[in-house]
């Protein structure tokens, strides 16, 4: 057996722990950050305090909820989803060309992706609310502004998340068919759509969650569905049929959750 060198083993020194500066400074930022927002936003503990009793009083007029009010929302739910379905399929087929201009790998000239790509953050700059208000003034009242709001809005989101997708796709297939003479289209259909596709309906499902959400409150500036109801509930001051809506949509809310999640993890 060959001896030991302790002296090697002496020689060899532990590195040195990272240094926790960077933490501390991360979190005096981040404090500092909270205290000049309070500032400047006016906003106290103090009044935190004061306005719990307030909202004491608000949950004891909530509860219990009006169940028999369910008979008066149900056809708002419905027409809810309704909207949500047909904002979310028109915005996804839209959503295909333009993602397919705002990929760099798939357009290659920067004078054709820049401006899209600008033109698509300006869409997903507009809240749904004011885009729902703008249709309103358009069309008037009823579900059809709700429905051409959630469109664009479902076009922004749904075009956002596919091309930054696309822009990962494996480039393999596509210089494989280039190389062999195919045309841009035989390229998008056979090479970039089956990568895409699963990511895309994911998306897609993602969207129509996000809608149903967004279509409940859309009524409240006139865009018809559930949100119609919650305006008048609390125009009225009748917060237990308030509650009762929540409940509701709290309900759809959650089990078209759990179908989509199981849609996505079978299309993954």
């Amino acid at each position: 057996m060959k001896p030991v060198n302790h002296s090697t083993n002496h020689s060899l020194k532990r590195p040195n722990p990272p240094s926790k500066m960077k933490h501390y400074l991360t979190v005096v930022i981040i404090l500092l950050l909270l205290w000049g927002s309070a500032v400047q936003s006016d906003s106290t503990l103090r009044e935190l305090i004061q306005g719990l009793p307030n909202m004491l009083d608000l949950l004891k007029e909530m509860f219990p909820p009006k169940w028999s009010y369910l008979d008066n929302i149900w056809d708002a739910m419905l027409e809810t989803i309704r909207m949500a379905i047909i904002g979310t399929t028109i915005g996804a087929i839209l959503a295909v060309p333009v993602a397919l201009l705002c990929a760099s790998n798939i357009t290659k000239k920067s004078i054709i992706f820049y401006p899209v790509r600008f033109i698509l953050n300006l869409i997903r700059t507009i809240p749904d609310l004011l885009l729902a208000a703008i249709f309103v003034a358009i069309f008037g009242l009823g579900p059809l502004p709700g429905i051409f709001a959630l469109s664009v809005f479902s076009l922004g989101l749904i075009a956002k998340l596919t091309y930054e997708a696309l822009e990962a796709i494996d480039s393999g297939p596509i210089e494989a068919m280039t190389a062999s003479g195919a045309n841009s289209l035989q390229i998008i259909a056979y090479a970039v759509i089956p990568q895409i596709q699963a990511h895309f309906m994911s998306f897609t499902l993602y969207t129509f969650e996000i809608n149903v959400r967004a279509a409940a409150i859309l009524g409240l500036v006139g865009a018809g569905g559930i949100g119609h109801y919650y305006e008048v509930t609390l125009g009225f001051l009748e917060y237990d049929k308030t509650c009762m809506i929540i409940i509701f949509t709290l309900a759809v809310v959650l089990l078209i959750d759990y179908a989509s999640t199981k849609l996505r993890e079978k299309l993954l």
